[in-house]
């Protein structure tokens, strides 16, 4: 009875403030002062009390810009209410960037998108830190992570540690590796992690040292390729 009776004066003291908002200026955008996914449109002084995507919360460092973003680039301070959470599969809330439901893929994460869950890879090194929300290196974690989980296609190539430069000795962020028994294949490790195969198109081999395909005679090795097919 005491909790129902505490519930009900909080709504009641939440509701009462909302009905109490005055707009600080004739026009622009300003936060709710206890809930931070809450705020106020206000035109020619009359506020219209408006509500940011699930997951998200008002920016309130520029009043003239309506923006809600992710909670970790937001100091909410004493905005400590947020609204219900909308959770789907495999995100708590509608929108955001979450960890990963399998503990042992510190190197994922999911962005959710209205409900919709994607799981994303960390670049090479990085692991996912939920309270910023972003990549961080291992030593800048708030959690051990030993056993980091790495994808594996059916053939058991794993996407390898490290930066690959390119021809021109920028990083790639897709390197590609040659495949160890078939010149005409190899793989692509997507953001350096995610690994997939790949085919050159017919009459071509993958070259390792262009990191992509060309003629069987410029790649040595495979200048047979072709001819031994026949």
């Amino acid at each position: 009875m005491f909790l129902r009776v505490f519930f009900l004066l909080l709504v009641s003291v939440v509701t009462l403030s909302r009905a109490q908002f005055r707009c600080p200026e004739p026009k622009g955008f300003f936060s709710d002062l206890e809930q931070c996914d809450l705020y106020y449109a206000c035109i020619d002084g009359k506020a219209e009390e408006k509500l940011c995507k699930d997951g998200l919360v008002f920016r309130d460092d520029n009043p003239k810009k309506e923006l809600c973003d992710i909670p970790a680039n937001v100091p909410c301070g004493d905005r400590t209410l947020l609204q219900e959470p909308q959770p789907s599969k495999g995100c708590p809330r509608a929108n955001g960037y979450f960890k990963h439901e399998d503990p042992t893929a510190c190197d994922r994460f999911v962005n959710c998108i209205d409900g919709v869950a994607q799981t994303m890879p960390c670049p090479p090194g990085l692991i996912y830190e939920d309270k910023m929300s972003s990549c961080v290196w291992p030593a800048d974690a708030s959690r051990l992570c030993e056993n980091v989980k790495r994808d594996v296609l059916d053939d058991g190539f794993v996407c390898p540690d490290g930066d690959v430069p390119g021809p021109l000795g920028r990083i790639l962020p897709h390197p590609t590796y040659p495949h160890p028994e078939d010149c005409a294949k190899f793989y692509i490790c997507k953001n350096g992690v995610v690994p997939q195969k790949g085919q050159c198109e017919p009459g071509t081999v993958y070259s390792e040292d262009s990191f992509k395909c060309m003629d069987p005679e410029s790649v040595p090795g495979c200048e047979d390729y072709y001819k031994n097919k026949n």
